[in-house]
C-alpha cells in the first residue's frame, strides 16, 4: 500500500540579534488599562512577570528590518535545508498578524501582502507559485501547515513554503507590562507531498474557533499611558482569560488530534507548544496528560525557548522546531519515526493542534 503524505523537508529561522533583557524595564513607568501609575518599584513588576511567564530576554528586530524582511531571511535557510529550487514552490503562506510596521509609525502595511513581498525578493518567476498571507493568531505558522497538507492531499500541490513571522516590538507599547511578552522572529518550512509505503509527516490535525465571548481577548486598543494619543492603538490583551480559555480548551483540542490517530499517548515523544507563557504552557501539557489518566515528566516532553526568545506569536513553534531538529535545544533531540505534536492558542481566539510522525 502506498500513503500520500505531507512531510516538512526544510527549516530555517531568523532570531534577530537584538537582545532585551529584563533589566531593560526597570525604569519603565507602567499603567493599568484604567490609565492608573502601578505604584510597585519597576524592578518588583519584572521580577513578578518573570515568575508568571518564564521569560528572562526577548529579540527585537533591528530598526532598518520588517516583517516580511526577516520572513525572507527565514526562508533561505528552510529552502537550503531542503535543497529544492524555489521555482517549484506551488503555494507561499505566510503567517503573521501586523505585516510590515516600520519602526515608529504602529501602521500595518500589508498591501502587497508579506508573502508576495517574500516571492519578489526571493526572485521567483514562476507565476504559477501562488503567493499569500493567513491572519489566524498565534497559530497562523500551524494554519499554513494544516492548511499545506489539505491542498497537498489533493494531488493538486506537491511542495509549499510556509512562514510565521512577526515583528511584535513595534507594535506593543513602554507602559503597558504586556510589552514584556512580546518579541520579534521569524520561522519558515518546506512541506512536500511524498509517497511511501508507510505513513509519516502530518497524521491528523483540529481546529477550534470561540468567537461569541472570546473574541476580544486579544485586541489593538490605546496606550495604557493617561496622556496618549487614543487614536494610537498597541496590542493588548486580557491576560486572565486567556490563560484560563488556553487551560480549559486546548488540552482537550490536543486529545482530539491524537485520538484521529491509533497511537497511544505513550508514544509522543515531544509537544511543540507555542511559546507564550512557560506557566500556561505546562499546565496545557499537564491538563492534556491528565485527560488520558497519564503521566510524564513535562520538561522532558515540552522543549522550551520562551525564557530567553519570548513569545513571538506565529514565530514561537517553527523557530522551536528548528532549533529542535538542528540541536540547538538544550537536553532535546527527535529521531526518525518520533511522535511529535503541534499547538497553538490565540486571538480569535483560535486552537489548532496537529500529530506530525518525524
Amino acid at each position: 500500500m502506498t500513503y500520500k503524505n505531507t512531510v516538512i523537508t526544510g527549516t530555517g529561522s531568523y532570531i534577530p540579534t537584538k537582545i532585551i533583557k529584563n533589566s531593560e524595564f526597570f525604569t519603565y513607568t507602567f499603567f493599568e488599562k484604567d490609565h492608573t501609575p502601578i505604584d510597585k518599584p519597576g524592578e518588583s513588576v519584572v521580577e513578578k512577570f518573570k515568575d508568571i511567564t518564564g521569560i528572562s530576554e526577548r529579540r527585537w528586530v533591528e530598526e532598518d528590518l520588517n516583517c516580511s524582511d526577516i520572513a525572507v531571511r527565514a526562508a533561505k535557510e528552510a529552502i537550503k535545508d531542503a535543497d529544492i529550487d524555489p521555482e517549484t514552490l506551488d503555494h507561499i503562506i505566510v503567517a503573521h498578524n501586523f505585516g510590515d510596521v516600520i519602526k515608529d509609525t504602529i501602521q500595518t502595511d500589508i498591501v502587497p501582502c508579506l508573502a508576495a513581498r517574500v516571492k519578489h525578493i526571493l526572485g521567483i518567476n514562476n507565476p504559477q507559485c501562488i503567493a499569500y498571507d493567513l491572519i489566524f493568531g498565534c497559530p497562523g505558522w500551524l494554519q499554513g501547515i494544516i492548511q499545506a497538507d489539505s491542498f497537498i492531499k489533493t494531488g493538486l500541490v506537491k511542495r509549499c513554503l510556509v512562514i510565521g513571522a512577526e515583528t511584535l516590538s513595534r507594535v506593543s507599547e513602554k507602559h503597558d507590562r504586556d510589552t514584556m511578552i512580546f518579541s520579534d522572529g521569524a520561522g519558515a518550512t518546506v512541506v512536500e507531498a511524498r509517497e511511501d509505503n508507510y505513513q509519516k509527516g502530518v497524521l491528523s490535525h483540529s481546529m477550534l474557533t470561540h468567537s461569541k465571548e472570546e473574541a476580544y481577548y486579544l485586541y489593538l486598543g490605546k496606550s495604557n499611558a493617561p496622556d496618549s494619543d487614543p487614536k494610537v492603538r498597541y496590542i493588548k490583551m486580557d491576560g486572565r482569560k486567556v490563560y484560563e480559555y488556553s487551560i480549559t480548551h486546548v488540552p482537550k483540542a490536543i486529545k482530539a488530534a491524537l485520538d484521529k490517530t491509533d497511537i497511544p499517548v505513550e508514544k509522543v515523544k515531544k509537544i511543540l507548544i507555542h511559546q507564550a507563557n512557560e506557566k500556561m504552557d505546562e499546565a496545557i501539557v499537564k491538563r492534556f496528560f491528565r485527560l488520558y489518566r497519564a503521566k510524564n515528566d513535562v520538561s522532558e516532553i515540552m522543549p522550551m525557548n520562551i525564557y530567553k526568545l519570548g513569545n513571538s506569536s506565529v514565530a514561537t513553534i517553527p523557530t522551536l522546531y528548528d532549533m529542535l531538529l538542528k540541536g540547538n535545544l538544550e537536553n532535546h533531540s527527535v529521531q526518525k519515526d518520533d511522535i511529535i505534536i503541534f499547538a497553538s492558542v490565540g486571538a480569535g481566539m483560535n486552537i489548532n493542534a496537529l500529530v506530525y510522525k518525524q
